[in-house]
């Protein structure tokens, strides 16, 4: 379709609408588009277009100015799982775990940017020079990052994690390859139990797909509170309460962190706490409420394995401010965490867990771990990797009661 055509009706069509930066009031989008619709139908009557063309014509116009410009066919496509716009014209995204370069592009930059502010201001969240990345959310949960210049020198810079409309099940999980049977008995008793778990990871490897599906074994009776950054957790339980942390408003004030949250939490009575993420001082309020009584907690962390995610832990401790001695955090990791769960993106897109390792104590200055599964590659088949029991015997449980050999 010619660009400088969809440029030129989309700059009447807003010129029409009288909204130069498409900022609508809410629940006025409908009457606008209805004004829009009928705008643009009389004045593309006379282009000399096939009416097929016409009809997606109008329909990226409307997206520009309604919605989320030409990626919202992405986002209403349940096989796409990451967009990635890096400027105007140059859009990839993720399909079956694999990246590829779209066909599509925005109009201007000031669309993009148009489309990026629509997004975070539905979220009471906003983005400019003094304030230029920001972490969002869409309606339906998916993770939104956007960055503009001057610090994206790229020009806007736009990122969605899409996430799907019903959560993978720990069954849906098993059935891609996402990790056996025997761990996802395991995992049920742990959470059962009341173990607190941490999932590890990097980025994009499913930990947060892996927590939601462990919280369908949470007790219905269960009072749990989430804490995020962006809310994004989607726990399929009758009692929860969520908490959504608040960035400095322009003057600099009224931040609200995961910190205070997680401190305020253990005054709303939880069964469970589980933050999205732990990445800074939170992470010695988290270890304490799990000292604390407030046990089956979970959160997630950034680590590359399993002993990385306790060294993470320790440095996030000591980024709280408070004066703690290396060996009095470590006894807080190793009495308050008994699971580590670390998850990867296999080369071929897959997301895997790839070990679980339980925390049996001090010795000394050391926390120690023993790997109860383990991804390893398989005999029969070259190339190919699987996750088996290491045959150490668990400290929580016993063997022959959660299913492996």
């Amino acid at each position: 379709m010619n660009m400088d055509l969809r440029r030129s009706l989309h700059k009447k069509v807003v010129s029409h609408l009288d909204s130069r930066n498409t900022g609508l009031s809410a629940g006025q989008e409908d009457n606008w588009r209805v004004r829009a619709e009928e705008y643009l139908g009389a004045g593309m009557r006379s282009l000399p277009i096939p009416e097929s063309d016409r009809d997606i014509l109008r329909k990226g116009i409307l997206d520009e100015v309604f919605a989320y410009g030409p990626i919202t066919g992405y986002l209403q496509d349940p096989s796409v799982t990451e967009i990635m716009v890096n400027g105007k014209e140059s859009i990839y995204i993720e399909r079956e775990g694999k990246v590829v370069l779209s066909n599509i592009a925005f109009l201007t930059e000031d669309t993009l940017r148009a489309t990026i502010d629509r997004i975070v201001s539905r979220v009471n969240r906003r983005i400019d020079e003094s304030s230029p990345f920001v972490d969002a959310r869409l309606e339906d949960g998916s993770r939104v990052n956007a960055i503009i210049p001057p610090v994206c020198l790229s020009g806007p810079c736009l990122t969605i994690r899409k996430f799907r409309k019903d959560p993978y099940s720990l069954e849906e999980l098993i059935r891609i390859g996402s990790l056996s049977e025997q761990v996802a008995d395991y995992l049920r008793e742990a959470v059962v139990n009341r173990m607190n778990i941490i999932v590890s990871g990097g980025t994009g490897s499913g930990k947060t797909t892996l927590l939601n599906a462990l919280s369908q074994f949470v007790p219905d009776g269960e009072r749990i509170l989430t804490i995020e950054d962006a809310a994004e957790i989607r726990l399929m339980k009758p009692h929860v309460v969520r908490l959504e942390a608040r960035p400095a408003n322009i003057e600099g004030t009224g931040s609200i962190t995961i910190r205070d949250l997680v401190r305020n939490s253990l005054r709303m009575r939880p069964d469970r706490i589980i933050v999205g993420e732990c990445r800074g001082g939170e992470a010695l309020d988290m270890l304490q409420a799990m000292n604390t009584g407030h046990n089956g907690s979970i959160t997630t962390g950034h680590a590359n394995m399993p002993r990385d995610m306790l060294r993470r832990l320790e440095t996030m401790v000591l980024l709280s401010g408070v004066d703690i001695p290396v060996r009095a955090i470590r006894e807080q990791i190793a009495s308050a965490i008994d699971v580590i769960v670390h998850t990867c993106r296999m080369a071929d897109g897959r997301r895997v867990v790839t070990s679980v390792t339980e925390i049996t104590g001090m010795a000394e200055t050391q926390i120690l771990l023993q790997e109860i599964f383990r991804m390893e590659k398989d005999r029969g088949a070259p190339g190919k990797s699987s996750l088996v029991p290491t045959g150490v015997p668990s400290k929580f449980f016993h063997p022959g009661g959660i299913g492996w050999d």
